[in-house]
């Protein structure tokens, strides 16, 4: 069982609501055309899964391999690093996974065409990229870019697409694309917010290391705020005014944690994380909700 709980734990499943959240947004934008394909659909939010969860284990196998880990760290237990799972174990793991989460996402061709390849060819880069190569976006402050490109734009635009099949969904699911994107941004921060003295320590440049943590807790809080702002204005002529009360409930629930965040540090910053990628996925689920219904 304790084998099991490890690996449990390294695909971080706290995080996970933020893989979902853009597919699910992505189909409310497929309602909005008022198509809805569930098999397509069904994949999507597989492929997204797995491919969030292989880039967690290639964050914690080269993490580990870089020497950027340490025992007792304050996030999440790295069973690489504490000796719960063998380097070898994870790397086959990582690479066993990322092979599976393509194949997945080649049955999408089917409704998408073939020019989702090179889509998902960047999906595997980024994946792997985030922790490694030669430029890993995560080591040099481009963590937050690449989850908004990863986890907001792709997701939701290409969810929509393979269901809609017309790209005349891209208006409105490149503004839903960025909201959902901030959103998953401000999951990452708070991650890297309780990271902020290890990942000092051994040089892992982050936006919070870069730019420090009061300035990325008011990024936090900034973030929420234009996701909602976005949201309001790219869905007010689809759906009643009285159901953008959804956005409401996100920008004071992204204050609450904002305020909490600013007063917590180390391990206690783990619920607040898993809180803010909730929350993501909440609000994501209720513009889905409106569109598909047009209130």
């Amino acid at each position: 069982m304790g084998k099991v709980k490890s690996w449990i734990e390294a695909m971080r499943l706290r995080t996970l609501p933020v893989s979902v959240a853009g597919v699910i947004a992505g189909t409310g934008v497929a309602g909005a055309y008022e198509r809805f394909e569930w098999l397509p659909a069904t994949i999507c939010l597989l492929f997204a899964v797995m491919a969030q969860i292989v880039s967690n284990f290639a964050n914690e196998y080269f993490d580990f391999r870089n020497g950027l880990d340490k025992k007792g760290r304050e996030g999440f237990r790295r069973g690489v690093t504490e000796g719960d799972i063998t380097p070898k174990a994870m790397g086959r793991a990582t690479f066993g996974l990322l092979a599976l989460t393509c194949l997945t996402g080649c049955t999408l061709i089917i409704w998408g065409g073939w020019q989702l390849i090179p889509v998902g060819i960047l999906i595997a880069l980024f994946a792997l990229g985030y922790s490694t190569g030669p430029y890993p976006l995560s080591h040099h402050g481009l963590g937050d870019l690449a989850v908004v490109i990863f986890f907001g734009l792709v997701p939701v635009f290409f969810t929509a697409y393979v269901q809609v099949q017309s790209t005349a969904i891209w208006p409105l699911a490149t503004a839903i694309g960025v909201a959902v994107g901030l959103m998953a941004a401000n999951v990452l921060i708070v991650n890297n917010y309780r990271d902020y003295d290890d990942d000092r320590e051994v040089g892992k440049r982050t936006t919070v290391v870069i730019f420090g943590r009061k300035a990325m807790s008011t990024v936090y809080l900034i973030n929420g705020f234009i996701a909602a702002a976005i949201t309001v204005i790219a869905t007010f002529h689809l759906i009643k005014d009285i159901y953008q009360i959804g956005a409401l409930f996100y920008v004071n629930e992204n204050f609450r944690l904002w305020q909490e965040i600013k007063e917590s540090k180390g391990a206690a910053l783990n619920p607040l994380l898993g809180k803010t990628a909730m929350v993501l996925l909440v609000f994501s689920a209720w513009i889905a909700f409106t569109l598909f219904i047009k209130c």
